[in-house]
């Protein structure tokens, strides 16, 4: 997938508020300090005049941001689609009240969305999956939505520690490895292997419909 244009479409900061369209969508979902806005700038080849908004403090992100994409994939096909940045989840500083908002709206998006083919669940490799993590994971396994893990920071990690922790990952996820993709923001890493396979989920039809149950996290 070649990316053509991106530009911010709008955002949405209640349960059940409309998108600003009615494109196919993948959602990118994790932790506030997992990287998501660095990766999302890195993917989309935007690191210079970046589109997601890169803080000093995780948990800024308080809605769910909508970025119109145009690319070409294999064999000259047109895609456009939306990619949706989630608010990061998990971050203790983050008032309480605030917290608790940001739960029914994530999930209200993630079960009334027709238009979502998918969901990029990021995960810092370093560290592996928290808790909230895991119950995300579940969330995401009893919906039935098409998910890819991405274990960010890979660049962080030693080149001899590498493979056992993310053997050691993918076993604590339960998921099958070839749903797992190693990414680094700093070096790239991962980008092309991740744009292909966003390309397979938006290939997979309109919203949920015709979905691989094979494909879904924790499945």
């Amino acid at each position: 997938m070649i990316i053509r244009s991106v530009d911010f479409a709008g955002a949405v900061a209640r349960p059940g508020g409309p998108p600003p369209g009615r494109l196919p969508q993948v959602a990118f979902s994790g932790r506030s300090n997992v990287g998501k806005s660095s990766l999302i700038n890195r993917l989309l080849g935007r690191t210079r005049a970046r589109v997601a908004r890169v803080s000093a403090t995780p948990g800024k992100t308080r809605e769910i941001n909508f970025f119109e994409v145009r690319a070409t994939g294999r064999n000259g096909r047109e895609l456009h689609f939306y990619l949706v940045d989630l608010p990061g989840y998990g971050y203790a500083r983050v008032p309480l009240a605030l917290r608790g908002r940001w739960k029914p709206l994530i999930e209200s998006y993630l079960t009334r969305t027709r238009e979502l083919s998918g969901v990029v669940q990021l995960i810092d490799v370093r560290h592996g999956p928290t808790a909230e993590d895991l119950q995300m994971v579940e969330f995401l396994a009893a919906t039935s939505i098409p998910t890819l893990f991405v274990l960010t920071k890979v660049d962080k990690l030693r080149r001899n520690e590498r493979r056992p922790r993310i053997a050691s990952v993918i076993d604590r996820l339960g998921v099958d490895p070839e749903q797992v993709i190693a990414f680094s923001s700093e070096t790239g890493e991962g980008r092309d292997e991740l744009l292909a396979s966003l390309e397979a989920l938006l290939g997979e039809g309109d919203g949920r419909a015709g979905a691989d149950p094979a494909a879904v996290g924790g499945a």
